[in-house]
């Protein structure tokens, strides 16, 4: 599985890479804290997989709180055929810890 660390996610928000960071925390973790990704609960991923077939030839960066949930999502996302589908490593813990020690993490 590809994983790709906080300080290379920083990198490409700052560059404006084309890639869809896809947040899969729950709705009420997501408005605890989030930076900027597409809030897709994992437990809602099958039925709204449509929603990601713009990206089915892109970048996915798929994130969480810790890593464990993201590594799942982009496991399956591979399975369905995404190969761009990368686990960001650590979280949105690891961003809050390394990048932005700010944010609050629910």
């Amino acid at each position: 599985m590809k994983e790709i660390s906080v300080q290379e996610l920083k990198e490409k928000k700052e560059n404006g890479d084309d890639f869809l960071l896809l947040d899969v925390r729950e709705d009420f973790e997501y408005l605890v804290s989030n930076i900027d990704g597409t809030n897709i609960p994992m437990n809602q991923l099958e039925d709204r997989l449509e929603e990601l077939d713009e990206y089915k030839d892109k970048e996915i960066v798929v994130m969480c709180r810790s890593g464990n949930r993201s590594a799942k999502v982009t496991g399956y996302l591979q399975k369905q055929g995404f190969d761009g589908a990368t686990n960001l490593k650590g979280g949105i813990k690891k961003w809050a810890s390394e990048i932005d020690p700010s944010l609050p993490v629910a």
